[in-house]
């Protein structure tokens, strides 16, 4: 009966532990047992206590498809539902992110689990870890990332240049830094499976620089990177994820405006990378500076983004919006799974090396063996 209790406690435990931190969690499995078994009793009494947050559940967000429409039909600009600042942490092995989603001002928007803003010093990356249940898509700004799995998958992306990689059952990789190329500034985005898709293969689709449409709006004044999604008369690559999700990288210099339709009821931000750009309209306006994360509200059919005439530079951000998935959400760190029970499950197959994480007995990666320390 004791022997019961504890493998329900420790259950429990695993999956209302949200680690904030993953990879630089101890993920071994005599660690997280450890980990698990201490956390148990505080855990569990501390959150039966605390009252259930609606806002925070993104199974309560409404599955909507995909719509169809015309920009010379756009009437309603989306309001601004909050904007906050990225705030850095320390993350992986000497890199550092500001993370926007994912944190206690944004535990979620769903699909979208994690958004980081990440520098990584040359001898610094994210060495082998494992992932189940979500999708990463990862943008190069500068700077080129190696990356490797326990499937024999290897690569490297460099600047402009983007990895969709679908975790699903399970991969075990590592990304880090290409030797000699210096300070590397990118952006990663963490995407939910749907629950169907959780158990689905894993697989990777790189997206290269040169194959990213672009289009001059208002006059020059305003470029569009269409990594994905439909603008101003232009689609761009299909498939690369499971989950519908629209990415633009937008500059606007001094005295430019763009209104970019967006999908109707899909989730919205835009994440500012350089300058200062307003977005809304009227009183709605807000000026916001670099490295804000602007979440907008459901309704409406597109954002307003502008930068006065008067700006001493541009402004860059990217604009990301995806399909909401009416689903529950448990997380412990690089597993997202839909019931506390998927969760638990995936952390003993990642300690047994079963059911998806069989590769990773022994194996350990060529690039991080050769990371500086």
């Amino acid at each position: 009966m004791k022997l019961l209790f504890l493998s329900i406690t420790v259950c429990l435990a695993a999956t209302l532990l949200y680690s904030s931190n993953y990879f630089n969690s101890d993920l071994s499995s005599q660690s997280i047992s450890r980990h698990l078994i201490s956390l148990a009793s505080s855990t569990i009494l501390r959150r039966s206590s605390t009252p259930v947050d609606p806002s925070r559940n993104t199974f309560a967000l409404p599955h909507t498809p995909p719509s169809f429409f015309h920009p010379a039909n756009m009437t309603i600009p989306r309001r601004i539902a909050q904007s906050f600042l990225a705030t850095s942490q320390a993350e992986g092995v000497g890199a550092t992110v500001r993370r926007s989603i994912g944190t206690a001002q944004l535990r979620s928007l769903s699909p979208f689990l994690m958004l980081d803003h990440a520098t990584v010093q040359p001898g610094a990356g994210f060495p082998d870890h494992p992932h189940r249940g979500q999708e990463t898509i990862t943008y190069i700004l500068s700077g080129a990332i190696d990356h490797e799995d326990f499937a024999g998958n290897a690569g490297t992306i460099g600047p402009g240049d983007l990895q969709f990689m679908t975790a699903g059952r399970g991969i075990m990789h590592s990304e880090i830094p290409r030797p000699g190329t210096g300070l590397n500034v990118g952006m990663q985005l963490w995407v939910d499976l749907p629950a169907k898709l959780k158990m689905t293969e894993p697989r990777y689709r790189d997206l290269r620089a040169a194959e990213i449409p672009t289009v001059a709006v208002d006059g020059g004044k305003v470029t569009v990177k269409i990594i994905s999604g439909r603008s101003h008369g232009t689609d761009s690559v299909k498939d690369l994820a499971y989950t519908p999700v629209w990415i633009f990288d937008i500059t606007i210099r001094p005295g430019g405006t763009i209104q970019q339709p967006l999908p109707t009821g899909w989730n919205a931000f835009a994440y500012t990378l350089a300058g200062e750009t307003t977005f809304g309209d009227g009183d709605d306006a807000t000026l916001v500076q670099k490295h804000h994360n602007t979440v907008f509200a459901q309704g409406g059919d597109y954002v307003r983004a502008e930068v006065a005439p008067l700006a001493g530079e541009s402004a860059r951000f990217l604009l990301v919006a995806g399909l909401p998935l009416d689903q529950k959400v448990v997380q412990y760190g690089p597993f997202v799974m839909n019931s506390q029970e998927e969760v638990y499950q995936a952390m003993m197959d990642y300690q047994t090396h079963s059911n998806g994480f069989e590769r990773a007995k022994g194996w350990k990666s060529k690039i991080g063996e050769a990371m500086v320390h």
